[in-house]
């Protein structure tokens, strides 16, 4: 039962007075009398349109509904039949992207009950693609950095990193900056173990140095280094350091134990070795997580 009030101007329309089923109610109470129209109930699939509406023409319909501010591009969206249809999908905040619109996404969320395998293996590769534009926190770790020797041959072998997670490109740059600070300073011969005259001398007395001493020791010099490969969350590089000079792998822990404890966690760090765990030798796909850096 809807009630019109005869008192408002758009009862005046002869259409809405002419209807065959118009029934006048009586009321004995302060407020005028009214007449009341009754409307046959609609079904659900039929779209509601208001009285004052309903002999509108569809421009005079749109003109008339009390919409909040659209931009025009929002305007030029409107279908017509009482809905907003736009290709661009809903966009929120500016520049925010809709992600129940992405059709990748889609797919894997499809895939979820039917295939659950198959959907986490979606998500790993889609995670392995965008890993780069991730964001989340990255801290060192508390955990001590586990060293470990695999016959290490100082004129050609291998040293492997593993993480506890897939480096950023930030933790990437740091490393490669640390291994090429590394290299030049062993390439120069300043790790130099059998010439440490101040590191030696007693600490309660002035410390001095004999520069003919200096120059008459052996030179140690860092031969060769290759690229910093990785996968994942493993790393590897050749080195080719010449002489058997302790002292540089000593530097170089020190460096890499400081950078586990303040920036990226390293699981642990292995001299030697042609192989390591999962480290896959054919594997050099950037999709699939691998890259290589220069040093």
């Amino acid at each position: 039962m809807v009630a019109l009030n005869h008192c408002h101007p758009f009862i005046q329309n002869h259409t809405l007075l002419s209807l065959p089923f118009l029934i006048y109610s009586r009321h004995t109470n302060c407020f005028a009398s009214f007449p009341t129209a009754s409307i046959p109930p609609r079904s659900y699939a039929q779209p509601r349109t208001p009285l004052c509406l309903a002999n509108a023409t569809p421009e005079q319909n749109f003109n008339t509904l009390n919409l909040p501010d659209f931009d025009q591009g929002d305007v030029d969206d409107y279908d017509g039949e009482g809905g907003f249809s736009t290709p661009r999908g809903f966009r929120g905040r500016d520049g925010e992207k809709d992600y129940d619109r992405d059709p990748e996404f889609a797919e894997i969320l499809g895939t979820c009950l039917d295939d659950p395998e198959k959907a986490r293996s979606k998500m790993e590769e889609r995670l392995r693609k965008k890993r780069n534009k991730i964001l989340h926190t990255k801290t060192g770790s508390a955990a001590p950095m586990k060293v470990t020797f695999n016959k290490f041959d100082f004129s050609n072998s291998y040293i492997w990193f593993e993480f506890y997670n897939t480096p950023l490109a930030n933790d990437i740059s740091l490393i490669c900056d640390t291994i090429r600070s590394w290299h030049i300073v062993g390439r120069l011969g300043g790790c130099n173990s059998m010439n440490m005259q101040l590191s030696q001398s007693p600490l309660d007395k002035r410390p001095s140095y004999d520069a003919i001493q200096g120059a008459n020791v052996t030179p140690t010099n860092f031969y060769n280094i290759g690229d910093l490969e990785i996968q994942d969350n493993l790393a590897r590089i050749w080195v080719d350091i010449g002489t058997s000079e302790p002292l540089l792998l000593d530097v170089l822990i020190n460096a890499l134990t400081q950078i586990s404890s303040d920036f990226v966690g390293i699981k642990q760090v292995v001299f030697g070795g042609s192989e390591f765990e999962n480290w896959k030798e054919s594997l050099t796909s950037e999709d699939a997580g691998c890259s290589v850096h220069k040093i």
